[in-house]
């Protein structure tokens, strides 16, 4: 896989709706099912980071990292910038209350999204496009760890928001 729009929709991942249009719809056209998300930059606008993190405090801890941070973490030439699972294990979460976490954690709201933040530190964050993989089978936990391995061998390193994997 390349991780590049056409190869990820091959894949399965449907949705590719930015976040501007979730944070207006509440996250409603997305399936309650377990699954993978992914998070991607589809603009060739250059990367630029802002100061403060527009993420929520969660347990009062200010996402906000340096810049210097973030550009060390920055995948030059990645379509994808983060991929998160649901629904492993005992959760019962789907994709669509964990992608709205996501996005909530994003207008500033203090919600357990931790994962991911540093997509709430790019200036036109709005501008970012979500996609997701329906699981009614397969473990997310696995799928996730799987997508991030390929991704590490294809650019090097994880996806810039992700992490730990």
């Amino acid at each position: 896989m390349d991780f590049q729009k056409n190869d990820l929709k091959e894949y399965g991942f449907f949705g590719f709706v930015t976040v501007s249009h979730l944070k207006d719809n509440d996250c409603n056209d997305i399936p309650e099912e377990k699954g993978v998300y992914i998070v991607v930059k589809e603009d060739s606008d250059p990367v630029s980071f802002l100061e403060k993190s527009i993420g929520g405090h969660f347990k009062g801890k200010d996402p906000t990292v340096s810049k210097a941070k973030l550009n060390s973490k920055w995948v030059k030439g990645a379509y994808v910038l983060y991929v998160g699972q649901t629904g492993a294990g005992k959760s019962e979460a789907t994709l669509s209350s964990r992608i709205d976490q996501l996005i909530k954690f994003g207008k500033g709201r203090n919600i357990g999204h931790w994962g991911g933040r540093y997509i709430w530190q790019l200036e036109n964050a709005k501008n970012l496009v979500v996609a997701w993989k329906c699981l009614s089978m397969d473990d997310p936990k696995r799928e996730k760890t799987k997508l991030i391995t390929e991704f590490r061998n294809i650019y090097g390193k994880r996806p810039f928001a992700n992490l730990r994997e």
